[in-house]
């Protein structure tokens, strides 16, 4: 995919040892890698990844970007649910038009075929 930054947009620190190897092609290692790499790839608009990386029983067809700029994340909790289930609560703050907001969200991802994928998510307040 040949994205060319420096700072991992997850905050993880460089971006070609962080979530670059994701986008690229190699399988996140647990459910906290994935969410990590999918926040980057919303920060970066990586629609075929986010996609990809989506499991086909909750894939959208497409993915609609808006406006926002992305300032940071928190992963709160990763919990491993025997070897092929697991959740992730993260805080996601972003801006749209210069107003902040903050998404948070418990994610379940499920492991198959080597690979984990995002299941779904319930928003917290």
């Amino acid at each position: 995919m040949g994205t060319k930054l420096s700072a991992c947009p997850c905050g993880g620190g460089d971006y070609a040892a962080c979530c670059g190897p994701y986008h690229n092609g190699a399988p996140a290692p647990d459910a906290e890698r994935m969410m990590r790499s999918r926040y980057s790839a919303y920060v970066i608009k990586l629609e075929d990844y986010l996609l990809a990386t989506w499991h086909s029983d909750t894939r959208p067809a497409a993915i609609e970007f808006g406006d926002e700029k992305w300032l940071g994340l928190e992963v709160k909790r990763h919990l491993q649910s025997g070897s092929n289930h697991a959740t992730v609560e993260f805080v996601a703050r972003y801006k749209i038009a210069g107003r902040a907001y903050r998404l948070h969200e418990i994610s379940r991802f499920v492991f198959e075929d080597g690979r984990w994928f995002y299941l779904d998510g319930e928003f917290r307040d």
